[in-house]
């Protein structure tokens, strides 16, 4: 299920408070700051540190 863009307006990089894209390919945000990708399950965006891996 693809985000809605309205959605990425108001999330943020929980590390940096950087901005999130989201990659319709591999279904994650990525923040442009510090490079993270942060998974989506089930249509909602996980945005715990834990969660998130090193993008690329």
């Amino acid at each position: 299920m693809p985000l809605r863009e309205e959605l990425l307006q108001f999330l943020a990089c929980p590390r940096c408070h950087g901005d999130l894209t989201y990659d319709e390919k591999e279904d994650v945000l990525i923040c442009s700051r510090c490079k993270l990708e942060f998974p989506i399950e089930d249509g909602i965006p996980v945005l715990l540190l834990d969660e998130a891996k090193e993008a690329g």
